[in-house]
C-alpha cells in the first residue's frame, strides 16, 4: 500500500481506513496527541486546524540515517496549504501571517520528548504584519523572542539558561519584577541579544525563512525519538 506521511486533523476516518479501523493502530500511526486531536475534530470540538506527520515517516527518517521520506515534505506543505485555507491566513505572508506550533506526540508519553515550539512563522517581515493586526508591539516582540528561545533550546540544543539570563538582566535594567512588566523596547533588545546568542552557539543566523523553521522543527521531533 502507498504510504501517506501526513494527515490533517479532520481526516480521522481516512486514517482508520488506512490502518484497518483499530483505534490502537490510529494511536500508533498518529501518536496519542495527534489521534486525540483528530478525534476531537471529528466529534465537533473546536480544535484549530492542523496536521500530523506520521510515526511511519519518523521511523523511515531514522532508518534512512536522517533523510525525510520521499514526498513527505511536499505532503507537509500540502497540509499546510489546507490550514491556510481553513484559517484565511498565509504562512510567511507579511500582511496576514499564519503562525503554527510543532510538538512531538508518541503513542505513549516518554522522557526526553521534545517540548512545543510556538510561533513558527515569525520573522522580521511577519512581525510587522502582526503588529498592524494586533496593534500591540509588546505582545508581538514577546512572541518573537519566545520563538527564538524555544527554537534555540528545543531544536538547536542551546542551554535555556543562556536565554533566561538575558531576560533576568532585562528585568533588572528596567527595574521591574516580572516579565509582564517589560515593555516593547525591552523585548526588542532581548530579541537582538537572543539572535546574538543563537549565532554564537550555532555558527549561523536564526532562520528567517518560515519554511526552514518548520522543516528544522519537524526534523527535531524525529531526532528526539
Amino acid at each position: 500500500m502507498h504510504k501517506q506521511w501526513v494527515f490533517s486533523f479532520d481526516e480521522v476516518d481516512k486514517v482508520k481506513e488506512y490502518v484497518g479501523g483499530s483505534w490502537e493502530k490510529v494511536r500508533g500511526l498518529l501518536g496519542g496527541k495527534g489521534a486525540n486531536l483528530a478525534e476531537m475534530t471529528r466529534i465537533g470540538i473546536p480544535v484549530p486546524p492542523g496536521f500530523t506527520v506520521t510515526t511511519e515517516a519518523c521511523n523511515e527518517y531514522l532508518e534512512s540515517g536522517g533523510a525525510f521520506p520521499n514526498g513527505m515534505w511536499e505532503a507537509e506543505l500540502q497540509a499546510l496549504k489546507k490550514v491556510e485555507q481553513d484559517t484565511g491566513k498565509i504562512f510567511g505572508d507579511p500582511e496576514n501571517p499564519l503562525l503554527v506550533s510543532c510538538r512531538s506526540g508518541a503513542k505513549f508519553s516518554m522522557p526526553g520528548m521534545m517540548d512545543t515550539v510556538l510561533n513558527i512563522g515569525l520573522n522580521e517581515n511577519t512581525i510587522q504584519g502582526m503588529i498592524k493586526l494586533t496593534n500591540d508591539e509588546r505582545f508581538v516582540y514577546d512572541s518573537y523572542r519566545r520563538l527564538i528561545q524555544m527554537f534555540g533550546s528545543v531544536v538547536m540544543g542551546i542551554e535555556d539558561d543562556d536565554f533566561e539570563e538575558v531576560i533576568t538582566k532585562a528585568r533588572q535594567k528596567a527595574g521591574v519584577e516580572t516579565d509582564a512588566e517589560l515593555k516593547a523596547e525591552d523585548w526588542k533588545e532581548v530579541v537582538r541579544k537572543f539572535k546574538s546568542i543563537y549565532r554564537h552557539k550555532t555558527g549561523h543566523d536564526f532562520p528567517d525563512n518560515p519554511f526552514n523553521q518548520l522543516k528544522l522543527a519537524t526534523e527535531a521531533v524525529f531526532k528526539s525519538w
